[in-house]
């Protein structure tokens, strides 16, 4: 869960699980390696049509592993690692109403690019929010890479200057309430409930034929407007969802300031296939005498954003990386090279928010150099799981590691695309190739000659894998980073609702682990240049695990039968920001 008022992020602690037996399947051609100690690097998950790739056979692989199958209930935004009870039954309803308003078309068979936009005018007027919207004052963020961590830091500052905050940001990790905060705070079950059955019944009475009931993120974006204006926030800060001319969050006509963080290639079957195309859809929420930020872009994309900014008459400026030197010797609460473009494009956005509503009196700056203390104390609060964020898993590294020191670290990121993959591995480089990093009062040592780099991954179908795990591979490299192992596992287990209550079915179901199998063949067709610490190359070794919880419990296992003689280190980068609550 993320922190809120203002408190120094903490990391969060993997739990403790309980196991059941199941079959590991992986190609019968691969051979698990005897298990040591490694970096783990964790990359993102979900599901869609699947794509030419994948191949079709598989069988279980025999072997020493003992896999076993572990049932997870979801947690709710982080109730697992605290202990609390589980959701009411009232919530779950809630969640299963929101369930249904997923759409299962494939987003590419849409002609349309709006997809309907113009429906948002008419949900907006059932719920009688256009006065409402207009009264907010609003931060918008769109963008390819970094939106989400801008909209982060410019909410901590803001929150800081001891403003009412509410943010609305997404995708959410474990509940859906983390899509809305308020004051640094997810909302509260009740607040969600109330506020969810307010809209729902409006919206029910008033859909049918003609109007049907709002897809799942436009409800969720309604929602958000509904619950900042009813909680009186002083500034609401929006994450775009997808693009910006036709996201939901669009229906804002008058923004306070607008920003444009890093554009890349992303959506590409909504957005278009150039950066040109991509920055035009971007460009979309750019409003005539609203002031916007963006920072450096490739020149293709740079031009299509400015064009659009003269077209309305609108002073689109450029903000350069944060210098480190502003912060006072203070880190980012974000981890991260890439974070100081986001500082500084959020510290522009809030800037910009103080003096349009004459706030700039709040503000204290002590050097000439430095930023003002709020910003500064927003700046190194802030915090968003899964961007860069460092785990220690709790279940190993406690029951093993008397000497503070962990031998099984988790290393998430929601890479998704080329550009953020390279700098996903340029991050994890890093702080693995440190000799040393603190987490809170845990120190551990991040570099040594045993230590070993696993990879744990999937994506979605819509996404090509040809162009992300060459990327991701080859940064590392270069960085003098090496994977002993890739594991490849499925976005959907044993759970797939919604909801906390979720129940295991009766039988186990039959996954289809095509998908993986295809991203293990790519992994598999890459050149891996480097010798393993048996003096062989052990990089192209991998598995597909039927299901991540069997994966954790295999890497639990492993770390915990190699605690022996000499220290080892496992360091897990993923891309699955499911392993918080496994």
């Amino acid at each position: 869960m993320r922190a809120g008022g203002g408190a120094s992020p903490r990391p969060a602690p993997l739990p403790a699980v309980t196991s059941a037996t199941a079959t590991l399947l992986v190609p019968a051609s691969v051979a698990m390696p005897p298990p040591r100690l490694a970096h783990l690097l964790l990359l993102p998950l979900r599901s869609a049509a699947p794509h030419p790739l994948a191949p079709n056979p598989w069988r279980p692989l025999p072997g020493p592993l003992r896999p076993s199958l572990l049932f997870l209930p979801r947690a709710m935004a982080g109730a697992a690692h605290a202990g609390v009870a589980t959701a009411s039954a009232e919530y779950e309803e809630v969640l299963g109403r929101l369930g249904s308003l997923i759409t299962q078309k494939v987003r590419a068979d849409t002609g349309n690019r709006g997809n309907q936009w113009e429906l948002m005018a008419k949900y907006v007027q059932i719920l009688e929010l256009e006065e409402p919207i207009a009264q907010l004052k609003v931060v918008h963020v769109a963008g390819t890479k970094g939106k989400g961590s801008t909209c982060t830091f410019a909410e901590s500052i803001l929150r800081s200057c001891g403003f009412r905050t509410g943010l609305f940001t997404s995708p959410h990790l474990m509940d859906v309430r983390e899509r809305f905060w308020l004051d640094g705070l997810d909302i509260s079950e009740d607040k969600f409930i109330r506020y969810f059955w307010w809209c729902w019944n409006k919206l029910k009475d008033k859909t049918g034929d003609d109007v049907p009931m709002p897809a799942y993120f436009r409800f969720l974006a309604l929602l958000a407007f509904k619950i900042f204006s009813d909680e009186k926030v002083e500034v609401a800060v929006l994450e775009v969802g997808l693009g910006g001319k036709y996201d939901a969050t669009n229906v804002v006509r008058a923004p306070v300031v607008c920003g444009i963080s890093s554009l890349g290639y992303d959506h590409m079957e909504i957005l278009g296939n150039t950066l040109g195309e991509i920055a035009a859809e971007k460009a979309g929420i750019l409003k005539k005498g609203v002031p916007a930020y963006t920072v450096p872009q490739p020149e293709e994309a740079m031009s299509v954003l400015m064009r659009r900014a003269s077209e309305l008459g609108v002073s689109l400026q450029v903000v350069q990386p944060l210098d480190p030197q502003k912060l006072e010797d203070q880190p980012l609460g974000l981890h991260g090279e890439h974070q100081y473009m986001n500082a500084g494009l959020a510290v522009a956005l809030a800037n910009t928010w103080l003096e349009k509503q004459g706030h700039l009196d709040r503000i204290h700056v002590k050097h000439s150099d430095t930023l003002p203390h709020q910003f500064i104390e927003g700046l190194s609060s802030a915090c968003l799981q899964g961007r860069a964020q460092i785990v220690p898993d709790l279940q190993v590294n406690s029951e093993n590691d008397k000497d503070g020191n962990s031998s099984l670290v988790f290393y998430l990121d929601g890479a998704h695309s080329p550009e953020s993959m390279e700098t996903c591995a340029r991050w994890f480089a890093h702080v693995t190739n440190n000799d040393r990093i603190q987490l809170g009062s845990l120190k551990r040592p991040h570099a040594d000659r045993n230590s070993r780099k696993i990879l744990l991954f999937n994506c979605m179908t819509v996404r090509d894998p040809q162009r992300l795990l060459p990327c991701l591979l080859d940064t590392c490299a270069q960085n003098g980073i090496h994977f002993e192992q890739a594991l490849f596992v499925p976005n959907q287990s044993q759970y797939n609702k919604l909801g906390s209550l979720a129940s295991p079915p009766s039988e186990r179901e039959q996954i289809d682990l095509s998908w993986q199998l295809s991203l293990q063949r790519v992994w598999e067709s890459l050149p891996h240049n480097n010798e393993g610490l048996n003096g062989a190359n052990s990089s192209r070794a991998s598995s597909v695990f039927e299901s991540l919880p069997l994966a954790m419990q295999w890497l639990r296992e492993t770390a915990q039968q190699n605690q022996s003689t000499q220290f080892q280190h496992f360091g897990i980068l993923s891309c699955e920001s499911r392993v918080l609550d496994a």
